[in-house]
């Protein structure tokens, strides 16, 4: 089990970027740090700089094909960021269409809204996403976990760190693991 967390170089949520990574160690699997740029991430508690981490590999170095899944954490920043590259968004998109799972927590659907992939799903986020998921033509809905077989393959959402032992097991889940 090879899982992509992707990210910008900065914003993401420390703890849903950790917790998630542990899991997929945890069951044997490989996470691999995917960012637009090279160098190290800039996690963040909230709106507090936390750790550095090392980048594995750059959306222009990795495919689909590279991976079982991917998973997209939050942070209100990260995704805002990433909504603007246009690498990270076709890699999201292609993921999305593969039929591959995709897992995203708290602020991480606005990469999907991006992508534009959530039209005809139910998925889950911060509330503040619900208005950007209902015009991109998706359904949101307030649960814990989500997970949505609509489309070509799995899409587990939750909506923030308390989530995340949920987020971790479905989406572990939906990995194979």
């Amino acid at each position: 089990m090879r899982i992509a967390f992707l990210v910008a170089s900065e914003g993401v949520e420390q703890v849903e970027l950790t917790e998630p990574w542990q899991a997929v160690k945890d069951a044997g699997g490989e996470p691999v740090l995917v960012c637009p740029d090279p160098g190290e991430i800039q996690a963040f508690h909230h709106l507090t700089a936390a750790g550095r981490f090392p980048v594995d590999a750059t959306v222009d170095k990795v495919s689909v094909d590279d991976f079982d899944g991917l998973l997209l954490p939050g942070g209100v920043a990260n995704p805002d960021f990433l909504r603007l590259d246009d690498g990270a968004v076709g890699l999201v998109r292609a993921f999305s269409q593969s039929g591959k799972p995709v897992a995203a927590i708290c602020h991480g659907p606005w990469t999907l809204v991006e992508a534009d992939v959530v039209r005809g799903r139910t998925l889950t986020s911060w509330p503040s996403l619900r208005t950007d998921i209902k015009n991109a033509g998706g359904t949101w809905v307030d649960e814990q976990v989500h997970v949505s077989k609509e489309g070509p393959g799995p899409l587990v959402t939750s909506r923030k760190p308390d989530d995340l032992k949920a987020f971790c097991d479905a989406s572990l889940h939906e990995f194979g693991a």
